[in-house]
C-alpha cells in the first residue's frame, strides 16, 4: 500500500507492504465552496449573533483585528481585504485599522514572511499591521483574574479598539479543544505572564485538555471566561481541507461563529476507532506546522491517542526550522536531565508554567503510553538528544521491525497527524 505522510512542504511516500494490516485513519473527503471569495462575503453578510461588519463598525474610531502566526495556514488573502473595505465603507480611517499577528510567544512574522501570512499587498498597503509582542509589558492591560486564579493581560491595541474581530481557522488542537476563535485572544495577544499561567501543567494535564473536546476542557472554559471580562468581539472562523481548500465559513459573534465552525468541522475531523494498535506511524502535519520539534509534539501527542500501552508510535516531521525557542531547548534538557517522574513533580508544583514548557507536558502525555520514534532530517545529533524520543534514520526499516513482531501486522497510520483526532470507541457494555 502506498501512502503519502504530511511531511515539510513536498510530503513523504511510504511504500507499506502488502501482507501488513494497515488502518489509514483520514478525513473523509470534505464539500469545497465553488466560489471562496463570494462565500467569505456571504458570510460576512449573514451574521450570526451580530450585525454586518458595517453595521459594527459604525460610530467606531479604531478597530482591531487578530491573525493567526505563520505556524496556521489561514486563508487571509480571501479574508481581510474583504473586512477592510467594509470598515473602510463605514467611515474608518485606514490609520485607525490594526491587524494585529497573534503571536502568543512564537516570534514574530516580518518581511518576506508577513507578506505571505497576510497575502494582499493592498492589505499592507491600506493599513498598519503588527505584531504581538508578549513581553513587552507597556502593550498590556490588566483586565482582572480568572476564577482559576489567572492574571488577565491583553494587548492594549485590541482592548482598547472600538471593534475587535478574530480571523481563525477551526482545526483540532491538542490542549485547547479546537484552535481559531478565542484561541487568538488568549494565548494569541496576551501577556506571557498569563500565557504561563494559562499553561501551567496543572491546566494543560487535565484529561479533558484534548484534541475536539471542548465541554471540561479547562483551557476552553477560561478562554471563553477572558472573551466575557473583554467584553465584544467577533470572529471569522474557517475550515480548509487537507490540501488548504475553503470548506466552510462564518462570521458573528466570536463564541457564535466558532461554535458554527466547530459544528461543521467535527463530524471530519474526529474519528473512533474499535482499538488501539501496537503500532503507529503519524505526521507531523507538514509544513507549516512540522517546522520546529516543538509543533512536532502536536503529532506525536495525535498518535500517542490510539497506541496501545507500551506500544510503538513513530512520527515524520521535517524541522525544517529545527527544533523550536531557547526557552524548549531548556525545558527538553531539564526532561533530559531530571527524568519524566523528577521533572512531572516540579511541573506540576507550579502555578505557572516556564515558558514553552508546556509542549514538554503534553510529549510527557504520550511518553507515558509508550514508546515514540523520530523520523526528521531537520534535527542534528544534539537536538536529537533533547527531543527524548528515539530517533529513527530508517523509517520503513524500523517501523517494519515492530510490525514484524506483532502476529497480527496491525498498523494505524494518520497522514495528517494532529489535524486528525482519533479516539478510542469506548467498549459496549454488556
Amino acid at each position: 500500500m502506498r501512502i503519502t505522510l504530511a511531511y515539510g512542504t513536498r510530503g513523504l511516500n511510504l511504500e507499506l507492504p502488502g501482507d501488513w494490516d494497515v488502518t489509514v485513519l483520514a478525513k473523509p473527503p470534505m464539500p469545497l465552496l465553488a466560489d471562496p471569495p463570494s462565500a467569505i462575503a456571504s458570510a460576512l453578510d449573514s451574521p450570526l449573533g451580530c450585525g454586518r461588519v458595517g453595521e459594527e463598525a459604525r460610530g467606531c474610531a479604531s478597530a482591531c483585528i487578530l491573525v493567526c502566526d505563520v505556524t496556521r495556514p489561514v486563508p487571509n488573502s480571501l479574508i481581510l481585504r474583504p473586512i477592510v473595505e467594509r470598515l473602510l465603507g463605514a467611515g474608518l480611517d485606514p490609520r485607525a485599522i490594526t491587524i494585529l499577528v497573534a503571536t502568543g510567544l512564537h516570534r514574530p512574522n516580518e518581511g518576506e514572511e508577513l507578506s505571505r501570512l497576510i497575502g494582499d499587498p493592498w492589505v499592507l498597503e491600506k493599513v498598519r499591521v503588527s505584531n504581538h509582542l508578549a513581553r513587552q509589558d507597556e502593550q498590556h492591560v490588566l483586565l482582572g483574574t480568572t476564577s482559576l486564579g489567572i492574571p488577565v493581560r491583553l494587548d492594549r491595541r485590541f482592548v482598547e479598539a472600538d471593534l475587535r474581530i478574530v480571523v481563525g481557522l477551526v482545526e483540532p488542537h491538542f490542549m485547547a479543544g479546537w484552535s481559531g476563535g478565542r484561541k487568538l485572544v488568549l494565548p494569541g495577544v496576551a501577556h506571557a505572564d498569563t500565557i504561563a499561567a494559562f499553561h501551567a501543567a496543572r491546566m494543560i494535564g487535565h484529561a479533558r485538555a484534548a484534541a475536539c473536546t471542548l465541554e471540561g476542557n479547562p483551557l476552553h472554559e477560561t478562554q471563553r471566561e477572558v472573551i466575557r471580562m473583554l467584553g465584544k468581539v467577533l470572529g471569522v472562523n474557517v475550515v480548509i481541507d487537507d490540501r488548504r481548500r475553503l470548506s466552510f465559513a462564518s462570521f458573528g459573534e466570536i463564541e457564535e461563529s466558532h461554535a458554527a465552525a466547530v459544528r461543521f468541522a467535527d463530524p471530519f475531523f474526529s474519528i473512533l476507532v474499535a482499538g488501539r494498535f501496537g503500532t503507529v506511524l503519524a505526521s507531523g502535519a507538514g509544513f507549516p506546522l512540522d517546522a520546529t520539534y516543538y509543533q512536532a509534539v502536536k503529532g506525536i501527542c495525535a498518535g500517542a491517542a490510539i497506541l496501545e500501552p507500551g506500544g510503538e508510535l513513530f512520527v515524520a516531521a521535517a524541522c525544517s526550522e529545527g527544533f523550536g525557542s531557547a526557552e524548549f531547548r531548556a525545558s527538553q534538557r531539564l526532561l533530559r536531565d531530571l527524568g519524566k517522574e523528577r521533572f512531572r513533580a516540579e511541573a506540576f508544583g507550579r502555578a505557572r508554567s516556564r515558558i514553552d514548557e508546556w509542549e514538554t507536558v503534553m510529549l510527557l502525555k504520550a511518553l507515558d503510553v509508550g514508546r515514540v520514534h523520530l523520523f526528521s532530517e531537520g534535527l542534528d545529533g544534539e537536538d536529537q538528544k533533547l527531543t527524548c524520543v528515539l530517533p529513527c534514520a530508517d523509517l520503513l526499516g524500523e517501523l517494519g521491525a515492530c510490525v514484524a513482531r506483532d502476529p497480527s501486522r496491525r498498523i494505524a497510520v494518520i497522514p495528517e497527524g494532529p489535524y486528525m483526532a482519533a479516539e478510542v470507541k469506548p467498549p459496549c457494555p454488556s
